[in-house]
């Protein structure tokens, strides 16, 4: 057994499954066409990755000055859903790493249950996570707060926070995991790597394959 932790918390979107480019992509469409913004990808990255979608149309409705159009909400449900049952794939080599991780492991996302449902289903991987899979719609505050990475720690048996380990690839995601006294791997594989080291994630990595040997070394 691991000396340095009891638990690993993987965050769902972009470390488990590579949703984030098909999802950006289409919300980056309909902004441009609901709204009237023009985000790149690297934009809609650095504004929207990690977090809910009630925190993304919130933000969208700052932008604005006033609440989006229903339309937005609509599309950003359906297209993206419609999205990810068409292309989603499971991260590159993730599939090893859960079957040789020795720790136990649980889910703890943003997404909400329906998408972790869809994305997870439709690369294999739900079953391997089956009643440990948790949203943030379980909790009050979605990240960067630390409430969806304890309440993860509580259910799967109160374990310490300092003795998790969670793999994220957003800074948002990584300064809620700091918040809750847990250490963070940042999954760089999109992200850009200096954002998650800034954001203070304890290791950077962009080889999901090498994730066994950082979990093995860590002391």
């Amino acid at each position: 057994m691991n000396q340095a932790f009891d638990l690993v918390i993987f965050d769902c979107d972009g470390v488990l499954v590579d949703s984030e480019r098909v999802a950006n992509a289409v919300f980056a469409r309909a902004l441009r066409e609901v709204c009237g913004f023009e985000f790149t990808l690297e934009h809609m990255f650095d504004t929207f990755v990690g977090h809910s979608k009630a925190q993304c149309l919130e933000k969208v409705e700052r932008m604005l000055g006033h609440p989006p159009p229903a339309e937005l909400e609509r599309r950003y449900h359906a297209e993206i859903n419609d999205a990810l049952e068409a292309s989603v794939e499971s991260v590159r080599g993730i599939e090893q790493v859960l079957a040789g991780l020795a720790l136990p492991s649980c889910v703890a996302s943003s997404g909400s249950h329906d998408k972790m449902r869809l994305t997870l289903g439709k690369t294999g991987l739900y079953d391997y996570f089956a009643g440990r899979i948790f949203s943030a719609c379980e909790v009050e505050r979605g990240k960067p707060h630390p409430d969806i990475y304890l309440h993860a720690a509580a259910r799967m048996g109160d374990v310490d926070p300092a003795r998790c380990l969670v793999v994220e690839d957003s800074p948002i995601g990584v300064a809620g995991a700091l918040a809750a006294g847990m250490t963070a791997f940042g999954f760089a594989e999109l992200m850009p790597a200096c954002k998650l080291e800034t954001a203070g994630a304890h290791r950077v990595f962009d080889n999901m394959g090498d994730l066994p040997d950082l979990i093995a070394g860590y002391i």
